[in-house]
């Protein structure tokens, strides 16, 4: 989680400072802007994408320097939607092919993160010498009075 908070923030920054190598980066071609047409929002819109995505990545290392786990959890499905829209954006000619790249990256940290999360229950619930742990325990305890 942390990484990818940290990798989302320097994304973020690079494109508020330098747009264009965020648009290659992704896949696009960026235009002058003596070629941009009137109205076209385009550095906009990147501007906004860039500034979500430096909060999000702070959000990321922030709930990992927490061990949050339910906020890890909440990120499972939302990152495989995302997954899916930005394939569908390429699939449907929206988004150009090197943006499967991005929607690939999602799609794997969300399969990551649900592995991850999967294995830390499992060594909470049983340790090396097959005794519960601490986690088994805390679950198993009364609750207090």
């Amino acid at each position: 989680m942390a990484v990818f908070g940290l990798l989302a923030t320097a994304l973020g920054v690079v494109g508020l400072v330098s747009p264009g190598t965020l648009l290659t980066v992704m896949g696009f071609t960026p235009l002058p802007d003596a070629r941009r047409a009137d109205g076209d929002h385009t550095l906009m819109f990147l501007t906004a994408s860039s500034m979500a995505a430096v909060n999000m990545g702070v959000y990321y290392v922030l709930a990992a320097l927490a061990d949050w786990k339910a906020f890890f959890r909440w990120t499972v499905p939302f990152r495989l939607l995302t997954c899916t829209v930005f394939l569908l954006a390429v699939a449907t000619g929206r988004a150009p092919a090197g943006f499967a790249g991005v929607a690939l990256w999602e799609g794997l940290g969300a399969v990551v993160t649900a592995a991850a999360l999967r294995y830390e229950r499992a060594a909470g619930a049983v340790t090396d010498g097959g005794a519960p742990g601490p986690a088994a325990r805390r679950r198993r305890s009364p609750p207090p009075r």
